[in-house]
């Protein structure tokens, strides 16, 4: 039993070890245009292009923060649900 947890241990060691060690060449894999670009940018384009990564981030991240709040208010309305029926079968 203590052989199996310490695997388990040493497996999600090796996991985060893992991501941290590749992370940076991962997220190293720029476009060398958008870089060149922003590099050479003013002062608007760099305020443009902030701007335009407000407006690809945040509407995705609201979507998946009302489709959680659905989901978790959907999970405590069945939950109550079975509750008063009284099934009788405990999951």
């Amino acid at each position: 039993m203590k052989s199996k947890r310490l695997f388990q241990l040493l497996t999600i060691a090796v996991a985060i070890f893992a991501t941290l060690a590749f992370s940076p060449a991962a997220f190293s894999q720029s476009c060398a245009l958008c870089y060149t670009q922003a590099a050479s940018a003013g002062h608007r384009m760099i305020e443009a292009l902030r701007s335009g990564i407000l407006v690809l981030i945040v509407p995705p991240t609201l979507m998946w923060l009302v489709i959680a709040a659905i989901a978790h208010a959907k999970r405590n309305q069945f939950k109550q649900a079975n509750q008063v029926s009284g099934s009788g079968s405990d999951w």
